[in-house]
């Protein structure tokens, strides 16, 4: 017994010899973590020592300890739901190092991060390669013809017109003709704007009523993945936010070619606790046409706000009103002989239109990483459109315009709720969500008419349309390079059609269950690859999910399917390796059981076969000084429907090569200057590709300067005079004298000619 214990001794103190010298070799790293917007501690957030097996979790307190070795030492913080945060320290043996850590927050729909321009470094933050974000730096850069151009920020989508500017632009991705929407859906301060069961297209989606100046970020992500993303959201989608207040007023004038006429009057003011910002945009034209457009438009904001984007509440009001005269797509026949490139083959073309919608949100988050949104919003909406897309085909005395008018008013609420969850993996988020959203639609009717006069009906309908939805998906940073996300979710949608037919009135029901999943691998080097795919929907015209006889013709016809299954899978790559570049390569793939596709000589978008849309997408932006940045994205896509196309395997009006690119210089006190280009691949107009819309490749160009409160500027839109087409369909119409079976033709509609505008913006 004496040996033993002598033995035991001398173990303990050899234990505490070694014990005291690895003590005397070490050192202590001690701090807190603490989110950016609110500066309040994060509780459950990763520290990470990079490149050991050393790491710690914070306390409620948001604070958290480490024992290291002395040296130098990358401490990384991490946490789902935030973008990573590093920091670099030197620490002596047997001292204490204290740091601090600040996480700059992302938003539980989207991905999204406050960031200026494009240049966010999104490594950490994303679950594809495919979202993104743009802020109100890069939209106020870019010189722009018509507002909905502000899409155009999202790499690889094209909006265009084919009518008048009251009407909702034509809008291009991922090899979609979207003609207004149908699979894009977007929303401005929780509003979705799309419409379905619409007197012109199903997910009929104007944008006419945005203030530029007014768009905060605009959050996108391209394909179904996001188990947020209920209808329409296809080919992507884009949530537009519009700024909570404004660091100084805004009165902007503006003219230009073609009796352009535009006026702004912004400001934010403190009430109380919360702020108040209010805009008014008002704009006349006339454009190039022969036939003056009289475009007359008036739109405004009232929106207040209190706390933060975090924590907080935001009511927005948005008031709209356009009224226009339309110059359609024309014949390629009758130019030059009857008419020039800007005439027009029916005058008294045109519509008007308005939505007002009032919207409120509420969010807050806690310390322990919990967070909560809630939205409601109501809106009431109307249209009158009148087309003429054949001219005397049908009716050779008094010519085959047609109106389409849709009165409705709709409402609804969405939910979600994010939390962490301890226990798996490294850092883990679930989120719940739940939507509804109901359409009181008053009237969608199709009427004949001559000079705007109603002289019959084809149909007219009140249609009660209401859908559910919820979600769940789950985040997982599993360790320093490996994120999963699990989803799914659910829709159920109700029509209710009472038509002027009875034979055409009914109802129906449908429910459809979507699956997602995601994986990200890295960051290693800032690089990030993705992998993720998933199932979507999108919803088909109400009218026609109960429609038996065809109100033009008479005959019977086959109703489609309520809900529409799609299918999306994408693999990508994201690097911020190269100081000051975001650059990004996606190879994705979309089928849809059912495309929607617009014909031109109905002037609406009409349910078609199944197709498979694949291709790769590689954007590219890049700081290369504080005033010099440069953007190039190359977007390539084969388009085919997959069965029931005997004419051939093209999908119409599929844009197979986009690249858009621009060069960006300037400081916010001094010059700007601005050069943006956008190129469009040749597009098949029939289905074995044998006629074709030209390629086109439109400059425009921004000049400005700006000294103390003061900013001038001179955008040149279509720098180089192209005569390119903005639209191209070929089908059959008539002109006055010709057969009575009518010609298949060409008909386009030019893009505006170079045109100047002048701007003077007071900041104040």
């Amino acid at each position: 017994m004496p040996l033993l214990l002598r033995r035991l001794a001398r173990l303990t103190a050899l234990v505490a010899l070694l014990t005291g010298a690895a003590s005397a070799q070490s050192a202590r790293l001690a701090g807190t973590v603490t989110e950016a917007d609110s500066a309040r501690p994060l509780a459950d957030v990763n520290v990470a020592v990079v490149g050991t097996a050393l790491g710690a979790v914070t306390d409620a307190a948001g604070r958290f300890a480490l024992d290291v070795p002395a040296g130098t030492h990358t401490l990384r913080a991490s946490s789902v739901g935030f973008g990573d945060a590093e920091a670099t320290v030197a620490v002596r043996v047997g001292e204490t190092a204290r740091v601090a850590l600040t996480l700059v927050s992302t938003d539980a729909d989207l991905g999204e991060v406050v960031v200026e321009g494009r240049s966010a470094n999104l490594v950490g933050v994303a679950t594809a390669a495919s979202s993104g974000l743009v802020g109100q730096e890069q939209i106020a850069v870019r010189p722009l013809l018509r507002v909905g151009e502000v899409l155009e920020t999202v790499p690889g989508a094209i909006v265009t017109q084919h009518s008048g500017s009251g009407k909702a632009n034509q809008f291009f991705l991922r090899g979609f003709n979207l003609d207004h929407g149908t699979d894009f859906a977007a929303s401005v301060d929780g509003v979705p704007m799309n419409l379905p069961t619409h007197a012109h297209g199903q997910g009929y989606l104007d944008l006419n009523f945005l203030i530029p100046e007014l768009v905060e970020t605009v959050a996108f992500e391209k394909g179904p993945q996001n188990a947020a993303a209920g209808d329409f959201a296809t080919a992507g989608r884009a949530e537009i936010r519009l700024a909570r207040r404004l660091d100084a007023g805004i009165a902007e004038a503006e003219a230009g070619s073609d009796n352009f006429v535009a006026a702004i009057v912004a400001d934010s003011w403190r009430v109380g606790r919360g702020d108040v910002l209010v805009a008014l945009r008002g704009q006349v034209t006339d454009g190039p046409w022969v036939q003056p457009e009289n475009g007359t438009l008036a739109s405004g904001v009232v929106k207040y706000s209190t706390g933060t984007a975090r924590t907080g509440v935001e009511v927005t009001a948005m008031g709209y009103h356009n009224d226009w005269t339309a110059t359609d797509q024309i014949a390629r026949r009758a130019v030059p002989d009857r008419i020039t490139r800007f005439g027009t083959l029916d005058p008294t073309n045109g519509g008007t239109t308005g939505r007002y919608t009032l919207a409120g949100t509420w969010r807050q988050s806690s310390a322990t990483g919990r967070r909560t949104r809630a939205t409601a919003y109501a809106a009431a909406y109307h249209l009158d459109l009148f087309s003429n897309f054949t001219y005397f085909l049908d009716d050779p005395d008094q010519g085959d315009q047609f109106e389409q008018a849709d009165r409705r008013a709709y409402a609804g609420a969405d939910v979600a709720h994010s939390w962490r969850m301890g226990g798996i993996g490294r850092a883990s988020e679930t989120t719940v969500g739940a939507d509804v959203r109901h359409d009181q639609i008053l009237g969608v009717g199709l009427f004949r008419t001559s000079e705007r006069e109603r002289i019959g009906t084809v149909r007219d309908d009140e249609v009660a349309q209401t859908r559910g939805g919820v979600y769940v998906s789950n985040e997982t940073r599993w360790t320093d390079w490996l994120r999963t996300t699990l989803g799914l979710r659910g829709d159920v949608y109700s029509f209710d059609v009472t038509s002027d037919r009875d034979v055409n009135s009914g109802g129906e029901t449908d429910v459809i269950a979507s699956p997602k999943a995601g994986l990200v691998l890295g960051p290693w080097a800032e690089t990030e690859v993705y992998l993720s795919a998933g199932l979507g929907f999108h919803s088909n015209d109400a009218r026609g999910t109960v429609i038996t006889v065809d109100p033009a013709s008479g005959e019977a016809v086959d109703p489609v399917d309520p809900l529409v299954r799609t299918r999306g899978a994408e693999l990508g790559l994201r690097t911020a390796a190269v100081d000051g570049l975001q650059s990004t390569v996606a190879l994705w793939a979309l089928e849809l059981d059912s495309e929607l596709v617009f014909v031109g000589d109905a002037g609406g978008t009409e349910p078609s076969d199944a197709s498979r849309h694949v291709g790769v997408e590689w954007t590219n932006f890049y700081r290369a000084t504080d005033w010099l940045q440069l953007a190039l994205d190359v977007a390539l896509t084969r388009s085919r429907y997959t069965e029931g196309e005997a004419d051939g395997e093209r999908i119409e009006n599929s844009i197979g090569r986009v690249i858009t690119g621009g060069i960006y210089a300037g400081r916010p006190e001094g010059w700007l200057a601005s050069l943006q280009v956008r190129h469009l691949g040749p597009r098949p107009l029939v289905g074995d590709g044998s006629i074709t819309a030209d390629a086109s490749t439109l400059v425009n160009a921004k000049l400005g300067r700006r000294v103390g409160p003061v900013a001038l500027s001179l955008d040149v839109l279509n720098l180089l005079d192209s005569d390119a087409a903005d639209v191209s369909y070929l089908y059959t119409s008539r002109l006055t004298g010709e057969p009575a079976a009518g010609v298949e033709d060409v008909h386009f509609h030019p893009v505006l000619p170079r045109s100047a505008r002048l701007s003077a913006a007071l900041r104040f």
